[in-house]
């Protein structure tokens, strides 16, 4: 069975420093995923450089099917040697593995990754070898369905020393917190946020080291179709309606044209709601046979913004979207709730404009730009034009 590869990660910067010392890389080929964690040495400028430097070589070797030792040899031959330690260091942690959850796990230096499978975490066996000189451990990847990686640097372990804890936040401590804060339906972004919060109030907001989450879900296929505006002929209407509701998974609308199309070709009322749960944002609809119907422009350009959010590996606030606004809720599906999502965008002049500072140019630049961010969070996207 093929299942989609989440991945997601969350960083904390060193008080006082712009650049985060931590690099997270991720790449596609084929039905492979590869995700790279490197952690430069020290902090700020230098640190980023060589987390840089390391996460680029290794995604993009390892990606390649280009063996760990010629990866480790091309690494060390290419990080700049640091005058006053005379060494080049980044430590490093590597996932690679395929749709069906088979793949290996690499680790060099950083904190052992935790396994989270059915409510429990624990540790991954893991057998040492000497490459180039350095002990890198292997573990072989047999994941299923909801079993999570959390992959973390040496920052997460640091997090409270000196402050609240006072020899930093050990292993057991960790596991007793994952174990108690993730969810199952928790999308690897919100894991990682939600690992990343924690150690931030254990730095009291002043983290003491560069600290990164990064997280990897194995979850089976969940797709959504959103139908966002008419068709330009009106002939067209019914073909693409039957189109959208064939789509497997759960289904949007947006928009209050596209609303009555669907329902009309449906043999359905819309249902308007009188709730405004956030004044800025038009109240969403109700049609027999739709999960969610929304208003268009204005919701989809809100959506947009929280994507921009959500994508930015910085926030580490909860990504639990649990507002009841039509945004919110369109927002929720497509970022956690949804691994494939189709876009069905009718090019058609919505004449329910006329008059206001909305254009069709407008909302296809909406879409384009949210379905390029949902394909920076790893999502499977197509976009149909009509």
């Amino acid at each position: 069975m093929s299942y989609f590869i989440d991945r997601g990660y969350t960083s904390l910067n060193h008080v006082g420093e712009e650049l985060c010392g931590d690099r997270v890389e991720c790449a596609k080929s084929g039905d492979w995923i590869t995700a790279v964690l490197c952690d430069g040495m020290g902090s700020g400028v230098k640190a980023n450089i060589l987390a840089t430097l390391s996460s680029k070589i290794l995604c993009t070797m390892l990606s390649a099917g280009i063996p760990i030792t010629d990866c480790i040899e091309t690494l060390i031959a290419s990080l700049p040697v640091c005058k006053v330690r005379n060494v080049a260091y980044a430590t490093f942690s590597v996932c690679h593995i395929n749709g069906e959850g088979k793949g290996e796990l690499l680790e060099f230096d950083n904190p052992a990754a935790l396994l989270l499978r059915n409510g429990e975490v624990s540790d991954l066996p893991r057998v040492k070898s000497v490459v180039c000189g350095k002990n890198v451990y292997t573990t072989e990847l047999d994941l299923k369905a909801n079993d999570a990686l959390v992959i973390t640097s040496d920052g997460v372990e640091h997090a409270g020393i000196g402050m609240l804890m006072n020899f930093g936040w050990e292993r057991p401590q960790i596991k007793d917190y994952l174990r108690r804060a993730v969810k199952p339906n928790m999308s690897a972004r919100a894991i990682s946020a939600t690992l990343a919060g924690e150690c931030n109030e254990l730095y009291m907001d002043m983290p003491g080291d560069d600290t990164t989450v990064l997280s990897i879900k194995v979850r089976e296929h969940a797709p959504t179709s959103v139908f966002v505006g008419p068709p330009i002929k009106k002939e067209d209407d019914a073909a693409y309606v039957a189109d959208f509701m064939a789509m497997p998974g759960k289904k949007a609308v947006c928009g209050g044209t596209s609303s009555q199309i669907v329902a009309r070709q449906l043999g359905k009322e819309v249902r308007t709601s009188f709730e405004f749960p956030d004044r800025d944002i038009p109240p969403i609809g109700y049609i027999e046979g739709i999960d969610l119907t929304t208003e268009g422009v204005i919701t989809v350009r809100r959506v947009l913004e929280l994507s921009e959010k959500y994508l930015n590996p910085a926030d580490y606030a909860a990504k639990t979207l649990d507002k009841r606004d039509g945004a919110t809720l369109l927002a929720k599906l497509l970022f956690e709730d949804s691994t494939d999502v189709n876009f069905f965008v009718g090019q058609s002049h919505n004449h329910a404009h006329d008059g206001l500072d909305i254009e069709t140019t407008m909302k296809l630049k909406l879409i384009d730009k949210l379905a390029a961010n949902l394909k920076l969070m790893g999502k499977n996207v197509a976009v149909r034009y009509n």
